[in-house]
C-alpha cells in the first residue's frame, strides 16, 4: 500500500485525543493504511492504554494480578512511531487555530484532530454519594481500589443492575461477600435484553447469595466517616460496607461541544467519523450516530463499534474504502454464564425463546417488522454467527421455525418471494 503523505499544515500531528481501544485503533489503522506523517495519541491517564473489558471481570477476581492487559506493548507505539503523551488531559480545543491546549498549559497545532474520550460512569446524585466507601468503576484504579474492598464478609451494595453491577456482584459474591444489588426498574439488564434473559440471570445471581431489590429509589447514603448503609425511597436502610454506583455512562463530548461541535448526548458524526467542524473526527464511545441497520440515531457503548468507527476515520483520512461494519455486538459474564448479544434489540421486537431456560443454555431471537434484528445466546454460542448475517441480510423469520431449537436459524428464513 502505498504511504500517505501530509499535504497541508507542514509538519503538524494527526492528534488523537484518549488512547482507549478507538484512539488506538485510529493510530494502528492510519500506520496499517499508510499514512506516513506524525501521530500523538494524547491522554489523561498515565497508564500505558490498558483494555477496560476485564475491570469488572478478570481484575477482580481473588489471586488475579493487579496489572492490566495492554492494548499495545510499548514497542509497538516505537515501531510503528506513534507518540505518546501520558498524564496530559486537553483542556480546549480551538477549531479555527487548528490547535488544542493542554493542561500544562502548552498549545499544539493539528493537521487532522480525532476525539476519542469515551464515557465516564454516571454520579451519583445523592446526600452521602461522596462518602468514602462509595464509588465507580471506569478506570484501572477504580477496579484495584474495589478489589481491596471485596473481602469475604464485607457487604456490598450495588446500584444499578447493568452489565457493570451484575459482573461486579458475581465478583463479590465469588469472594465471600454478603451482595445486595438495587435497581429501580422490575428486572435486571432492562435496558439490553427481554425479561426471558433477565430472569435467567436474576435467579442465577440469587442461586450465587446475591439478593435483589427491584423499584428500589435510592435517596441517601449515610455514614460518619465513610459509607455505613444505603437508603430507599420508602424508607429502608440497606446496611453497606462497599457501595458501587452501577447505573449507566455519559459521554465526554464537554471538550468538543466547548470547541463548537454538534452534540446530543454524544459528539454527533457521519459514517466517517466527520465531526460537524471540518478536520476534526470523532470515534467510539462518546460518538452519537445514525445506524446503517435501521436509520436510528444511537451512541453504542461496545469495543466493535469502538474499533469499527476508528477504521471509518483512519480511511477517511487517507482517502480509503473502510472496511464493511459489522453488526453490533456485545457480551457480559456472571457467575461463569456468557450472554452475548448481536444487533440492538427494541422494547416491542417480538420476543422468541429458542430452548429452555431451565437448562441452563438458550437463545432468544427478537423480530421486528417480522425481521430478525437482534440474538441473545446464553452459555452457547451456534445461533450467534448465523444471526450476524441474518440480521445483516434483513432476513425475513418464520417465527413457529425460530422457536424451534432443533430448527437451524437459517432454516428459518422466509424464502424470497
Amino acid at each position: 500500500m502505498p504511504s500517505q503523505q501530509p499535504t497541508e499544515n507542514h509538519l503538524n500531528p494527526i492528534i488523537i485525543v484518549g488512547a482507549g481501544h478507538s484512539g488506538v485503533a485510529v493510530a494502528a489503522g492510519l500506520r496499517t493504511r499508510g499514512w506516513d506523517g506524525d501521530i500523538l495519541l494524547l491522554e489523561a491517564e498515565k497508564e500505558t492504554p490498558y483494555e477496560r473489558p476485564p475491570l469488572s471481570k478478570e481484575l477482580l477476581k481473588a489471586g488475579a494480578p493487579d496489572e492490566s492487559t495492554v492494548l499495545r506493548k510499548e514497542k509497538f507505539y516505537q515501531d510503528k512511531r506513534i507518540g505518546r503523551r501520558a498524564g496530559l488531559a486537553v483542556d480546549a480545543i480551538d477549531p479555527a487555530g487548528r490547535t488544542v491546549q493542554l493542561s500544562d498549559g502548552s498549545r499544539l497545532g493539528y493537521h487532522r484532530l480525532v476525539i476519542a474520550t469515551g464515557s465516564r460512569a454516571r454520579s451519583l446524585t445523592v446526600p452521602g454519594a461522596r462518602l468514602p466507601g462509595v464509588q465507580a468503576l471506569r478506570t484501572r484504579d477504580d477496579a484495584l481500589e474495589l478489589k481491596l474492598a471485596l473481602v469475604p464478609g464485607a457487604r456490598v451494595a450495588i446500584i444499578g443492575a447493568g452489565y457493570i453491577g451484575l459482573e461486579v456482584a458475581a465478583a463479590a459474591s465469588a469472594k465471600g461477600c454478603g451482595v445486595t444489588v438495587l435497581e429501580f426498574q422490575d428486572r435486571v439488564m432492562s435496558r439490553v435484553t427481554s425479561e426471558p434473559v433477565s430472569r435467567f440471570f436474576e435467579q442465577l445471581h440469587e442461586q450465587n447469595g446475591v439478593r435483589f431489590v427491584f423499584g428500589a429509589a435510592v435517596t441517601a447514603i449515610e455514614g460518619v466517616d465513610r459509607a455505613e448503609r444505603v437508603v430507599t425511597a420508602d424508607g429502608t436502610s440497606y446496611p453497606a460496607d462497599v457501595v458501587l454506583a452501577g447505573i449507566g455512562v455519559v459521554p465526554n463530548q464537554e471538550l468538543a461541544a466547548d470547541a463548537g461541535l454538534l452534540c446530543q448526548d454524544g459528539i454527533l458524526v457521519d459514517g466517517h467519523g466527520r465531526t460537524s467542524v471540518p478536520d476534526i473526527y470523532a470515534t467510539g464511545d462518546v460518538t452519537r450516530f445514525t445506524s446503517t441497520i435501521d436509520g436510528t440515531s444511537q451512541r453504542l457503548e461496545c469495543i466493535q463499534n469502538a474499533m469499527a468507527q476508528a477504521d471509518q476515520v483512519a480511511a477517511d483520512i487517507t482517502g480509503q474504502d473502510a472496511a464493511e461494519t459489522e453488526i453490533p455486538w456485545f457480551w457480559t459474564v456472571q457467575h461463569g454464564v456468557r450472554l452475548q448479544t448481536a444487533g440492538v434489540r427494541r422494547a416491542d421486537d417480538e420476543v422468541i425463546v429458542r430452548g429452555a431456560p431451565a437448562d441452563g443454555k438458550f437463545s432468544v431471537v427478537y423480530l421486528r417488522d417480522g425481521c430478525l434484528a437482534a440474538v441473545d445466546t446464553i452459555a452457547g454460542l451456534a445461533d450467534f454467527r448465523p444471526a450476524k448475517k441474518l440480521i445483516a441480510q434483513k432476513a425475513r423469520i418464520d417465527p413457529l421455525l425460530a422457536a424451534d431449537p432443533g430448527t437451524p436459524l437459517t432454516a428459518a428464513v422466509f424464502a424470497a418471494a
